[in-house]
C-alpha cells in the first residue's frame, strides 16, 4: 500500500497544487475501507466521501455542488467548504473545510464521471461485479434498507450506462485474502503498475 501512495504522490497535480485522487465502483464495492486504508498509507492524505455531497434528492446530480465546494476552490490552491448530508435527518449540515493537500482522495459511487475526469491525477476502479457489490451493501446496511436499496440499483445502473467511469480508470483494484491486487485499468493512463499491496497489521482491516 505504501508503494501505491508514494505512486500516486509522484503523479502531476490536475486540480490546482493537489492531486485528486478518484476511487469509484459500484456500491459495496469496498471503496470506504480502501480509501481509509490509502489515506493512512500516504501519511493522512483527507478523504472525502462523495455520500457527504449526495442526497436523497439528487443521488447522482450532484456535480455543480461538487465543483463550487471543492473542485473550484482547490483549482484556486484554496481549502474547501463544503456541507455534507445528512442522509437520516434529511438536510446539509455545517459546512466542513477540506483542505487542498499535496494527495486528497474522493471516493464513491460516481468518482469517476466525465465532469471530473479532467481534474483527477489518477482514477481508480474497485473492479467488484455489480451483483457482488449490490449484495454485500444490502448485508451490511440490513433489511430497514432494503426499499433504499431497489431504488439504488436502479439509479447506479441508470449513472454508469449514461456516464461510465470503468473504462477511463487508471487501475483496476482488486481485493484479495490479505491485500489487495492493484491491476492496469483500461486507460493504461498515469495511474500505477500491477502491484499487491498488503496491510501493516490489524489497523489496516485486510
Amino acid at each position: 500500500m505504501r508503494q501505491l501512495a508514494s505512486r500516486l504522490r509522484r503523479l502531476p497535480p490536475a486540480c490546482g497544487p493537489v492531486r485528486l485522487i478518484g476511487v469509484d465502483g459500484h456500491a459495496g464495492s469496498g471503496k470506504s475501507t480502501f480509501a481509509a486504508a490509502l489515506a493512512e498509507a500516504t501519511g493522512g492524505a483527507p478523504v472525502l466521501h462523495l455520500d457527504d455531497i449526495a442526497s436523497h434528492a439528487q443521488l447522482f446530480a450532484w456535480t455543480e455542488r461538487l465543483l463550487a465546494q471543492v473542485i473550484e476552490p482547490f483549482e484556486r490552491g484554496e481549502s474547501a467548504r463544503y456541507t455534507p448530508y445528512d442522509w437520516r435527518a434529511r438536510r446539509f449540515g455545517a459546512p466542513r473545510t477540506l483542505p487542498a493537500d499535496p494527495v486528497v482522495l474522493v471516493e464513491g459511487v460516481g468518482a469517476g464521471r466525465r465532469a471530473l475526469r479532467p481534474v483527477l491525477s489518477c482514477l481508480l476502479w474497485m473492479d467488484v461485479p455489480a451483483e457482488q457489490a449490490w449484495a454485500r451493501g444490502r448485508s451490511r446496511d440490513g433489511e430497514e434498507q432494503r426499499e433504499f436499496w431497489d431504488g439504488w440499483v436502479a439509479a447506479e445502473l441508470g449513472h454508469f450506462a449514461a456516464d461510465p467511469s470503468r473504462p477511463y480508470a487508471d487501475a483496476l483494484v482488486r481485493q484479495l485474502p490479505e491485500g489487495y491486487e492493484v491491476l492496469p485499468g483500461p486507460r493504461g493512463g498515469p495511474g500505477p503498475h500491477p502491484d499487491v499491496t498488503h496491510g501493516e497489521g490489524p489497523a489496516a482491516m485486510w
